[in-house]
């Protein structure tokens, strides 16, 4: 045998081994990515059953690589409490822009998050009124949440931003109630100020719990306690739906619920994930997220979309927080220190 045909036999029983080691080596697992995602309580089960899922399955079509999202659910003014003090969340998704704006203050929020599409909001609701079945205590509005003998829960406006915006609600519908009984002409601003503070008093006088987080508020009204808990249509409409028993009143003056999702661009860039948050936050502005949203009870963002939340119920005096002067006057005014709403807890406490 030639030296030649020795070196063609040695070329080709290494192609043969190769092949050999190729065949029966192990296939490598995809790349698993992790996701690190801190959101408020309410919108739980639209992430965890449908949302999430979703992107996960459509960042493994794009690019090959499998997400684990590590996600954290609580009260919104907690979570962004968290996060400043180093819980290193990726992506926050809270109850409303103030909380965001406190991470943006911290310096972890380093973009601006407003320029997403609908100014950073990925979902809509009202603040709405459950009662129980058959509504025993014939509640139809705010003043009869505020009459004697009647047991009103909502969350802490301390540790919740759905109790925020329930606090809100109810100070924003006592000066359209001022308009109204006006006769819908100009009131002067000290009046209808004055008869906003009295019945957000008369509210908190009722209320008989006031729990951690809005999750946790209903599942006080679920134990029996209470005859109204103040919440967001969108933590009632699915309850109902599946046979709770209790119904779902819109009062006729309410606020409009807006809530922001965001990158937190020195987490996010710390995990080597700026691409993944990106495109979750984006994800959570597109159809599917937004039809999921839809489908748990939320309102489209847009007010007037052709879909079956349009047929909800349409507040006549819905008032949005832009209307009551922006996030920091209106949580300087009711949450300060010296805030209305602090100082009607402080009085009602004493008595």
């Amino acid at each position: 045998m030639t030296r030649q045909t020795h070196t063609i036999l040695g070329l080709a029983l290494g192609a043969c081994l190769t092949m050999l080691l190729l065949a029966t080596a192990p296939v490598q697992a995809a790349e698993t990515r992790d996701l690190i995602l801190a959101a408020y309580s309410v919108p739980k089960e639209a992430y965890e059953r449908h949302i999430i899922p979703a992107f996960q399955r459509h960042w493994k079509q794009k690019t090959g690589q499998d997400v684990r999202v590590r996600s954290s659910y609580g009260a919104s003014g907690a979570q962004a409490r968290a996060i400043i003090g180093g819980f290193d969340a990726d992506v926050a998704v809270l109850s409303l822009e103030g909380d965001v704006d406190q991470i943006v203050k911290a310096g972890l929020i380093t973009h601006d998050w407003r320029k997403a599409p609908h100014g950073g909001m990925i979902s809509a609701s009202v603040v709405a009124l459950g009662v129980r079945k058959g509504n025993p205590k014939g509640i139809k509005g705010w003043d009869d949440a505020a009459r004697p003998g009647v047991e009103v829960l909502y969350p802490n406006p301390k540790t919740s931003g759905g109790a925020m915006w329930d606090v809100i609600a109810i100070y924003g519908a006592g000066l359209k109630l001022a308009e109204q009984r006006g006769g819908g002409k100009p009131v002067a601003a000290d009046a209808a100020a004055s008869q906003a503070v009295d019945l957000l008093t008369r509210v908190q006088r009722n209320v008989k719990v006031m729990d951690k987080s809005g999750r946790e508020s209903v599942t006080t009204f679920e134990r029996g306690v209470g005859d109204v808990i103040v919440t967001y249509e969108n933590e009632l409409l699915p309850r109902v739906k599946s046979g709770r028993p209790y119904e779902i009143i819109v009062p006729a003056e309410t606020v409009w619920i807006e809530n922001p999702a965001a990158v937190v661009d020195t987490y996010a860039d710390r995990h080597k994930a700026r691409d993944l948050a990106d495109a979750f936050v984006a994800f959570l502005h597109g159809p599917e997220a937004q039809a999921a949203f839809v489908e748990l009870g939320f309102r489209p963002l847009d007010k007037h979309a052709g879909t079956p939340a349009a047929t909800l119920p349409q507040p006549a005096r819905l008032f949005t927080i832009a209307e009551l002067g922006g996030w920091d006057q209106v949580s300087n005014k009711l949450f300060g220190a010296q805030g209305l709403w602090t100082k009607i807890v402080e009085d009602v406490t004493k008595k």
